[in-house]
């Protein structure tokens, strides 16, 4: 009875990833998007953003995280999307990458979502180039996809080897 209330090491080791496949999802224009969650590390609320000259019009500047400096992303305008007034639901995702943490500004968090990788194709062929370099896939869910994007793509290119901080 005992082997059966204590997994085997090996079962350990498999719950350990639970975080494969799930995807943290939000609302940006008229689309659903998702990033991997094992990327980010919290959402808050939208919060004061320091400006900081010199910097891509995307990066909106730099907020104060408990003593941390990260720069701030507004992902509308990083896909060349109408700007928008941020209201009550945008909100910061923080993810972090290779020691790396920035803050996406989206218009509002949806769920976290199961996502297998059965259920994700890559992104049609004719919209290769510009911002769908920074897609993963799309993931079905239902009748519904979700856009699904590749958060190193996203953070690091050219434009944004001047935001290390």
């Amino acid at each position: 009875m005992t082997d059966v209330a204590k997994p085997s090491f090996g079962e350990e080791i498999g719950n350990e990833d639970t975080q494969e496949g799930k995807y943290l999802t939000f609302h940006m224009a008229d689309e659903d998007y998702g990033i991997e969650i094992r990327y980010v590390t919290e959402i808050i609320g939208i919060q004061r953003i320091t400006e900081v000259p010199d910097m891509p019009c995307f990066i909106k500047g730099v907020i104060n995280l408990r003593g941390k400096v990260i720069p701030v992303m507004d992902v509308r305008a990083r896909f060349n999307l109408p700007p928008r007034d941020y209201d009550e639901r945008t909100c910061i995702i923080v993810v972090q990458m290779n020691a790396t943490s920035v803050g996406l500004v989206v218009d509002k968090v949806n769920e976290v979502a199961d996502i297998q990788p059965e259920n994700i194709e890559p992104p049609p062929r004719s919209i290769a180039g510009g911002s769908s370099d920074y897609i993963e896939g799309m993931g079905k869910m239902g009748d519904r996809v979700k856009i699904l994007l590749n958060v190193g793509k996203l953070l690091y290119d050219s434009d944004l080897d001047q935001i290390e901080l």
